[in-house]
C-alpha cells in the first residue's frame, strides 16, 4: 500500500507552519495602489499642465500689439536702412517713454490726449549676446524729420524740428523713422511704455535703489528724499527719473544720466536677486511688464519678451553699456541741441557695424552758461562742423578707421554711490 502523503502535525510540540495566503488578494490590493497613484499623478500633471497654459494665455494676452505702426512701416520698407553685414544676428530695440496725458496717465496735467516722447533709447544687442550698448537720443536735439502720417491720415511735411515732436506728429513709426534717419540704423523691434507702465513695472520689482547726492524737495515731481541711498517705488521712482530743474545744474543732460543710472540699478537688481529664475518673484515681473508695454507684432508675444529677457539676462553688468549720443547746444538756439559731428557719425557707425563701444565716466559739470559738447571723452577731436563755437567735440583720437572713440558712458556694474 503507497505511503499516506497527508501532512500531519509534528508530534513534538512545535506548532505547525502556515503557509503564506493564496489567492487573488493581495496583487489586487497592489495594483489598485498603483492605479491611484497613478492617477494623483496624472491629475496634478494635467492641472499643473492647465495652469501653466492660463497663465501663459494671461500673460500673452496682456501685450498689447502696435499693428497700426507695423502697418506704416511695412508700406515704407524701400525708404528704410537695409542691415549691414557685419550686424548680421543683432538686433535694435527702440524703447519709448511717452509722455502720453490720457486715459490713466491723465492726472499728470498737460492737454488731455497729447503725447512726446519723453524719453527715448536705442537698446542695441550685439549678435553674440555678449555686449549691449543703449543711447540715449536727447528729446530737444535738433534733427530732420521725414515726411511722416498724422493720426487724422493726412502727412507732415518733412523738416528741422526737435526729435520728441516726431513721436507727437506721426507716433512711434515717425520716431522710428527719424531714428533711421539719423544713425542709418535699421530698427527691428520696438516697445512704448507710460507712465503708469514705468510705476507697474518698478514695484513689480520691488523698488530699486539709487544714490542722491543731496537731499530733494520737489512738489512738482512729488519728491521728498534725503541725501544717500534711497529704494524708489512707484510714484517717486517716475519723479526722480522725470525731474529735471530741481536737481543738479536743471539740464536735460543730468535728466538721462539718472535714468541710465536707474536702469542700471534696475538691471544689477534683476540679476542679482536672481528674478528670472525664481517663479514667486518672476510672476509679478513678467504680468507687470506684460500689462505695460505695447509692442510691434515681432515682440508683442511672451515667448520673445522672455527671449529678449534671456539675451539680456546671458550679457554680464560690465558689458552693458550706457551713454547719450554726443550733443551741443544748437547754433541757433541755445536752448536746444545739436549732434557733435564726426562723434555722433562715429558712434552710429560702430553700432551698425556690431563693434563694442568704450565709455568713462562723464566728465564733471561743466560751469553753468559754459557751452561745449556732451557725450564724449577727452580727446582730440575738435567742434569744426557747422556752427561750431569752437568747443571740444571730445572724442578720443580713433587708432584706425574701424574703431570708434571712448564716450562719455557708465556700465551697468557702476554703483552710482560708490562714485560720490
Amino acid at each position: 500500500m503507497a505511503e499516506d502523503e497527508t501532512e500531519h502535525p509534528p508530534t513534538d510540540g512545535t506548532p505547525p507552519t502556515t503557509a503564506p495566503p493564496s489567492g487573488p488578494g493581495r496583487p489586487r490590493r497592489r495594483r489598485r495602489w498603483l492605479m491611484i497613484t497613478a492617477g494623483v499623478v496624472a491629475f496634478l500633471l494635467v492641472a499643473t499642465g492647465a495652469l501653466l497654459w492660463i497663465a501663459y494665455r494671461k500673460l500673452d494676452g496682456n501685450i498689447r500689439t502696435d499693428s497700426a505702426t507695423d502697418q506704416l512701416l511695412a508700406r515704407l520698407e524701400a525708404e528704410r536702412p537695409s542691415r549691414t553685414a557685419g550686424a548680421d544676428g543683432a538686433e535694435n530695440i527702440l524703447l519709448i517713454g511717452s509722455d502720453d496725458r490720457s486715459g490713466a496717465n491723465a492726472g499728470y496735467g498737460g492737454e488731455p490726449g497729447t503725447q512726446r516722447s519723453d524719453t527715448t533709447i536705442l537698446l542695441h544687442l550685439a549678435a553674440d549676446r555678449k555686449h549691449a550698448t543703449a543711447v540715449s537720443v536727447p528729446r530737444d536735439v535738433m534733427v530732420t524729420v521725414p515726411s511722416c502720417q498724422k493720426p487724422d491720415g493726412s502727412r507732415s511735411k518733412p523738416g528741422t524740428m526737435q526729435f520728441n515732436w516726431a513721436f507727437e506728429l506721426g507716433g512711434p513709426a515717425c520716431s522710428i523713422r527719424a531714428v533711421e534717419q539719423l544713425s542709418g540704423i535699421r530698427i527691428d523691434h520696438y516697445v512704448i511704455l507710460d507712465f503708469n507702465g514705468f510705476k507697474t513695472m518698478v514695484n513689480a520689482v520691488g523698488g530699486v535703489e539709487v544714490c542722491v547726492p543731496q537731499p530733494i524737495h520737489d512738489k512738482d515731481a512729488k519728491l521728498d528724499l534725503p541725501a544717500g541711498r534711497q529704494v524708489l517705488h512707484g510714484e517717486q521712482a517716475l519723479g526722480y527719473v522725470r525731474a529735471r530743474e530741481s536737481l543738479g545744474d536743471g539740464s536735460d543732460t543730468q535728466r538721462m544720466g539718472r535714468q541710465q543710472q536707474f536702469l542700471a540699478s534696475l538691471i544689477r537688481k534683476v540679476q542679482s536677486q536672481g528674478v528670472l529664475l525664481n517663479p514667486a518673484k518672476l510672476w509679478p515681473v513678467l504680468n507687470a511688464a506684460t500689462s505695460s508695454v505695447k509692442a510691434d507684432g515681432g515682440l508683442s508675444s511672451l515667448g520673445a519678451l522672455y527671449d529678449l529677457t534671456q539675451d539680456l539676462r546671458g550679457i554680464p553688468s560690465p558689458d552693458v553699456v550706457f551713454l547719450t549720443a554726443p550733443r551741443r547746444p544748437y547754433r541757433y538756439d541755445s536752448d536746444r541741441d545739436e549732434f557733435v559731428q564726426p562723434q555722433t557719425g562715429q558712434l552710429f557707425d560702430a553700432l551698425r557695424a556690431d563693434r563694442p563701444i568704450a565709455v568713462q565716466p562723464p566728465a564733471p559739470t561743466p560751469t553753468p552758461g559754459a557751452r561745449g559738447a556732451v557725450g564724449a571723452g577727452p580727446g582730440t577731436g575738435t567742434g569744426t562742423g557747422p556752427g561750431s563755437d569752437g568747443a571740444t567735440a571730445g572724442a578720443t583720437a580713433s587708432p584706425s578707421a574701424n574703431a570708434s572713440p571712448t564716450f562719455e558712458g557708465r556700465t551697468a556694474d557702476v554703483d552710482a554711490c560708490a562714485q560720490h
